[in-house]
C-alpha cells in the first residue's frame, strides 16, 4: 500500500539513492517482478518519521519480514540488536557474499540479525543472483 505522507519526489530520490536495488538483500528491480517499495527504517509505530533519512528501499520479502520490528536476534551472541540501517551504516561493514555470490553472510550482530530477520537468502533470491551472476550481472554495483 503506498503511503500518501511520502511525496512521489521523495520516493524517486530514495530508488535513485538506491541505484534501484533492495537496501538490504540488494535485489535489483529491474530483474524483479514485484516492484520495490519505500520503507520507514524506523517504522511509523515506533516513533518514526517521513523523512528521508528515515526511508529505505526494500524488495516486498524484506519489508513483509521486517514489518514493524526494530531488531533481532543474532545468531552468535543470542542477543536481540537493531536491523542493519542503510542511513548510518555501510552494507560492505556488514554484509558479504558468499563465494559463489549468491548468498548474503552477516558479518556483525546486526548484519547477522538482519540476514535472519529478514530472511535475506530466500531461495527465490539465492536461485536469481545465481543467474545474475553468470551474466554478470549481480551483484550489483
Amino acid at each position: 500500500m503506498v503511503n500518501p505522507a511520502i511525496s512521489a519526489a521523495d520516493r524517486r530520490y530514495v530508488f535513485d539513492r538506491a541505484h534501484g536495488c533492495c537496501e538490504y538483500c540488494r535485489n535489483q528491480q529491474r530483474y524483479s517482478t514485484a516492484s520495490l517499495t519505500v520503507e520507514h527504517i524506523i517504522p511509523l509505530s515506533k516513533g518514526g518519521e517521513n523523512i528521508l533519512e528515515n526511508l529505505a528501499l526494500a524488495c516486498p520479502a524484506c519489508n513483509a519480514h521486517k514489518y514493524a520490528k526494530l531488531g533481532a536476534v543474532d545468531s552468535l551472541t543470542r542477543k536481540l540488536v537493531p536491523f542493519f540501517n542503510p542511513r548510518t551504516q555501510s552494507w560492505e561493514e556488514h554484509f558479504t557474499w558468499d563465494e559463489t555470490l549468491t548468498i548474503v553472510i552477516g558479518l556483525t550482530p546486526s548484519g547477522r540479525a538482519t540476514v535472519n530477520g529478514l530472511k535475506m537468502n530466500r531461495e527465490e533470491s539465492v536461485n536469481l543472483r545465481g543467474v545474475l551472476s553468470v551474466f554478470g550481472k549481480h551483484p550489483p554495483v
